[in-house]
């Protein structure tokens, strides 16, 4: 696998990157069961220390860190600082609540005196995509850094200067090396690493054809393993939402980081009362967008990653269009020497169309149109995935009852798919499994014991 970066905006190349060899893995093993074995993993107040010096020093580098994300992957630069800030915040949030989550569990039982003590797991394999350069590695980091588990990483290989800065940043913090290693590896090689004993978790966000191969490879090897993959997300809109809002929100949802999220809105479903006119807002948004250079701060709408992604959408967009959908506006790349694709609007999508369960990575919005409650639930959870959601409405109560019925890992009432460090972030169905963030995250890669004091008397 070659490893380089190349800049999205105009397509040159910046830097090669040689990969790493299968000594180099050993070594990189050796040296995290080291770690492993050493105070570092009993010395939280250490491990604490390093998380909120790593969260000082990422707030110091905000605007170098962000740039390198639009050059790598193209990512507007106010959109990289506030990645920055998100995973300032992240690191805070186990350093304030480590020795809290690690603190033993009391269980009431008949036999006696029983609880729950928390140890590391063992060293984790991550697999990280290219879309969130630092925030999808802090999302693994910081907790294993909080128990204590030492971490290697096999990062995207479009975001290789991310990945190099994000290991250096851990030990600029004062880890030692092995706390986090960074891998220019291949999935081979990924495979070679999860089937070896001492690796005892391993944590993927990606595609699913990357989570079923290594949900597979750690299933066979009976390691712990959590998948954050695809979504097709709904931004249900009923018939009393803020329309003015939900408009301005919703297309924010859809184009932020040029429609690169897992979590973005997607599938615009409708009411029939309020469709016609949240298309026309949408419609006026998505024309009036800047397009351009992601290190110019007005610039609304950067390129997409690569040339593959740009590729890919092309021939989603196409091949919706063959099979029937309509195109409202937008449609094709845009006549530039980078990656841009024209903010697109699909409607009348019906269930035959490759497009109603496919993930469009990229600048464009399905819209479907409902006349009930019900329909509009058909629609929602007729999908192969089931990661984020969002519905606008001025009735609390109404949102709170339809939200209970869409089958998807989380939902957001009169906001976009969002995330804090101290709420669970996963999905259900072909979205994958296990949580990051919050204590649900924490724990996934926590040794759970159990230890009890058998009662005399019983």
């Amino acid at each position: 696998m070659s490893y380089q970066s190349v800049n999205p905006f105009n397509n040159q190349k910046l830097k090669d990157y040689p990969s790493h060899s299968d000594q180099d893995i050993q070594n990189a093993l050796d040296t995290a069961e080291q770690i492993l074995k050493s105070e570092w993993s009993q010395q939280v107040d250490t491990r604490i220390d390093v998380l909120r010096k790593l969260a000082s020093n990422m707030r110091e580098r905000k605007s170098e860190l962000a740039k390198l994300m639009a050059l790598d992957m193209g990512k507007l630069i106010k959109q990289g600082e506030g990645e920055i800030e998100s995973c300032a915040r992240i690191a805070e949030y186990y350093a304030n609540h480590a020795k809290e989550f690690l603190a033993p569990v009391s269980y009431e039982t008949e036999l006696g005196e029983a609880w729950v003590e928390h140890h590391p797991l063992g060293i984790i394999m991550a697999v990280e995509p290219w879309n969130f350069p630092f925030y999808q590695l802090m999302r693994v980091f910081a907790p294993n850094c909080a128990i204590g588990n030492p971490v290697l990483a096999k990062h995207a290989s479009i975001v290789p200067q991310c990945a190099e800065a994000f290991e250096q940043l851990i030990i600029d913090a004062g880890a030692p090396r092995g706390v986090w290693t960074n891998l220019f590896i291949n999935s081979d090689q990924v495979a070679d690493i999860i089937a070896d004993p001492r690796v005892q978790g391993v944590a993927l966000t990606g595609s699913e054809g990357a989570g079923r191969a290594v949900a597979g490879q750690a299933g066979k090897h009976v390691t712990k393993s959590t998948l954050e993959l695809g979504g097709n997300d709904v931004f249900i809109v009923l018939d009393d939402a803020d329309l003015e809002k939900a408009i301005k929100i919703g297309c924010q949802a859809r184009i932020n980081n040029a429609g690169q999220v897992c979590t973005a809105a997607k599938r615009f479903i409708l009411h029939e009362n309020i469709a016609e006119e949240f298309k026309a807002g949408m419609v006026k948004v998505f024309k009036d967008l800047k397009v351009g250079d992601p290190l110019d701060p007005e610039t609304q709408l950067g390129p997409l990653s690569s040339s593959d992604a740009l590729e890919k959408l092309t021939e989603q967009v196409e091949n919706a269009v063959k099979n029937g959908a309509t195109l409202v506006t937008g449609g094709k790349p845009v006549d530039h020497d980078g990656n841009f694709y024209e903010p697109t609007i699909l409607e009348n999508i019906s269930r035959d169309n490759p497009a109603w369960y496919e993930e469009f990575f990229g600048p464009v919005a399905q819209l479907y149109v409902a006349k009930s409650e019900d329909e509009i639930v058909a629609i929602a959870n007729d999908s192969h995935y089931g990661l984020g959601g969002v519905i606008h409405s001025q009735n609390i109560e109404r949102a709170k009852k339809l939200a209970s019925r869409v089958e998807t890992g989380m939902i957001w009432i009169n906001w976009y798919t969002d995330t804090a460090p101290e709420l669970p972030f996963g999905g259900i169905k072909n979205s994958g499994y296990g949580h990051e963030l919050s204590i649900d995250g924490f724990k996934e890669f926590a040794q759970k014991k159990l230890v009890v004091v058998k009662s005399p008397k019983k």
